[in-house]
């Protein structure tokens, strides 16, 4: 598949299937306590001042509003204006705007904190060094990023996805491949962990905090 045509494929599909991924994905974390320890362990780290953070492939605004009642300032950002629509609409409080991965509308160093929940699996391999330099760039020097994403080392077509006739592409990644990537683009391993599937994963869940360091060595 060609570059040109993941952000279109993507988008299309999450713009038909964004009312059922928020019905069906609304009260998620409440069953996952797991996930909710890594976001809750990211806040901590990220700290509550006032700085904010970007919940990038941020869909109906789930996590967002998770880290929000945590006390942070989430702006969330995603291809599907029909997820943004959704996430506004449901979280009327907090920031939501369309964009991509590879070029953020956010000034250098402007956040305190990045997350990707799960949402570079469309991306193809070949995008993700851009994805990782445009979230090393926004991000503030000591500042965290945490990632999400089904370990593996595939790509599956998807053709029905919440209720829908579907079409388009999911990568399972390799945790130590995905990290070596990020360390290239100038982040710092802060914790990595990997957990056996759920009741409804068919594949284990990785999970990459990393961290942007707070200055750079004298002999860089």
């Amino acid at each position: 598949m060609e570059m040109i045509d993941w952000k279109a494929e993507t988008q299309a599909a999450y713009d038909l299937v964004a009312p059922g991924y928020e019905r069906l994905l609304r009260t998620e974390l409440d069953a996952n306590p797991f996930d909710r320890a890594l976001l809750g362990l990211f806040a901590e780290l990220v700290g509550t001042d006032g700085s904010p953070v970007a919940d990038l492939g941020c869909g109906t605004g789930r996590i967002a509003r998770y880290l929000s009642e945590r006390g942070l300032d989430v702006r969330g950002m995603d291809l599907s204006p029909k997820m943004i629509e959704i996430a506004r609409r449901e979280n009327p409080g907090l920031s939501f705007d369309v964009g991509s991965l590879e070029d953020l509308d956010m000034a250098d160093e402007s956040c305190a904190g990045v997350l990707a929940w799960y949402s570079i699996i469309h991306a193809p391999m070949e995008v993700l060094p851009q994805i990782f330099a445009e979230m090393h760039r926004v991000l503030r020097p000591g500042g965290f990023a945490l990632l999400a994403f089904q370990s593996g080392n595939e790509s599956v077509k998807v053709s029905r996805a919440y209720g829908h006739e579907v079409s388009f592409t999911a990568h399972r990644l390799d945790p130590e491949y995905i990290a070596s990537l990020l360390e290239a683009a100038g982040f710092a391993r802060h914790s990595s962990t990997v957990r056996q599937p759920g009741p409804m994963e068919s594949t284990p869940q990785a999970y990459l905090m990393m961290r942007k360091e707070a200055q750079q060595h004298a002999d860089d």
